[in-house]
């Protein structure tokens, strides 16, 4: 069976944890949208692995790892992570395919993306700055360039030069040349060749074979492109829709959803976050979660579950299970709060509103619980936690609408509890998971 796993808040809920966690059950892991926007962190043995464009499952080597139609490439950023993962003991050649229709991040792109961040003002969305929304910009525009352009270097030339020189009008007080542009591809694509495949063709071909997918998503529901807070939202797909759209497959080739959400609710960069809490309190979840993107080190915004938001993550993309990740970090706490609704004026709303504006002007419903002072980090089995720790689970699968199959209690791959009973529900749609 083939298995989605993908955020069901704002981004950074431990997916890169969860992804690693389940790839032994799986032949191939494909991602299926964003660029190296994305960090997923993953422990091993104590060491630490930030993957941005490399799937998650690298790290075991039985595994095909596949970057989809739907990801943006950075030539430049994607070899570095290759030779960092090999400087690690990790090796990378003859296990990762690149969809040859894949759009590639080039200078201009980064160069676009700070212009346009600075020209919003107040207004800043709060990009990673990266390149990868001018290079979606690009695809939609249809502009862009893709891995399999870069085997036709007359066809190349022309686009990089119409490109450039439209980057050139924008951004007037510098003109950047086309041709070592150009000559950068080339040299990129001699490298990327032995990598580049139809995936579409190929994931339908394993799927006949029996060989069981992990789609991998990256971002959140919530910095959807079209599910998202827009405009504070990423560039791409990151709902389920995208892995079909993304990948080349059909939705039936999906078996089950996992959401990944934290035990708490984070945000990275502008929008609004209406549990958000300030002072002592938030800095308290950020030192105690380290709460500091993996790819840019910015401080992420902190505040208590959200289950209105998480609700609507249900929703958007038929979650059949939770995730639940750094329960840990709630350690000590005397009370813990859940949003169960927002106040919006004199209306109480249990539906996520679709207007950014609305929801900025919402406050949250709190439900208070009391917290647990014994520590959960490290713990394996859920009849070990706390019974606060276990009540408190009980009521995000409650307020949330989807039971928590997966509950992590710390940053290391095996501190890890996964409920078998929970696992194995939903009529066998995720059996088989659990060796």
């Amino acid at each position: 069976m083939n298995l989605a796993v993908l955020g069901a808040q704002w981004g950074d809920e431990g997916k890169g944890k969860i992804v690693d966690l389940l790839t032994p059950r799986f032949s191939i892991v494909a991602r299926y949208q964003g660029g190296h926007n994305a960090g997923h962190t993953v422990y091993v043995n104590g060491t630490k692995f930030i993957l941005r464009l490399i799937p998650s499952g690298i790290l075991h080597p039985h595994v095909t790892c596949v970057i989809g139609n739907g990801v943006v490439v950075d030539p430049q950023a994607l070899f570095a992570e290759v030779d960092e993962l090999a400087r690690n003991g990790v090796e990378v050649d003859g296990r990762i395919a690149i969809s040859d229709k894949a759009h590639l991040i080039l200078p201009y792109h980064r160069d676009l993306d700070l212009l346009l961040e600075a020209r919003r003002g107040d207004r800043k969305i709060g990009t990673t700055s990266r390149g990868i929304g001018p290079a979606y910009e690009d695809k939609i525009a249809r502009r862009g360039i893709r891995v399999g352009d870069l085997a036709d270097p007359v066809g190349l030339e022309a686009t990089v030069r119409d490109n450039v020189t439209a980057r050139n009008r924008l951004i007037q007080d510098s003109t950047m040349d086309w041709r070592p542009v150009v000559e950068q591809l080339l040299t990129d694509g001699e490298r990327l060749r032995p990598w580049i495949r139809d995936v579409s063709v190929m994931l339908h071909q394993a799927m006949r074979e029996g060989r069981p997918i992990l789609f991998e998503g990256a971002q959140g529901t919530l910095l959807d492109i079209d599910h998202g807070t827009y405009p504070y939202v990423t560039s791409s797909s990151a709902t389920i829709g995208g892995v079909c759209t993304g990948l080349g497959v059909s939705p039936r080739a999906i078996g089950a959803v996992v959401g990944v959400a934290k035990a708490y609710t984070t945000r990275v960069g502008e929008g609004p976050l209406p549990t958000e809490l300030f002072g002592e309190q938030g800095q308290r979840l950020r030192e105690s979660g380290q709460e500091y993107g993996s790819v840019t080190g910015r401080p992420r915004r902190c505040g208590w579950y959200d289950a209105v938001a998480v609700r609507y993550g249900v929703r958007i993309n038929g979650l059949d299970v939770l995730a639940l990740t750094k329960l840990d970090v709630l350690d000590g706490l005397e009370q813990i709060e859940i949003c169960t609704a927002y106040r919006c004026g004199s209306r109480t709303l249990t539906d996520f509103p679709s207007d950014v504006g609305q929801l900025a002007a919402c406050e949250p419903v709190y439900e208070s619980m009391p917290g647990w002072s014994a520590p959960t980090r490290g713990i394996r089995r859920f009849e070990a936690l706390p019974e606060a720790a276990r009540r408190y689970i009980a009521r995000l699968e409650e307020v949330s609408g989807v039971r928590a199959a997966i509950v992590s209690t710390g940053s290391e791959r095996d501190d890890t509890i996964i409920r078998d009973d929970i696992m194995k529900l939903q009529d066998g749609r995720i059996a088989g998971l659990q060796d």
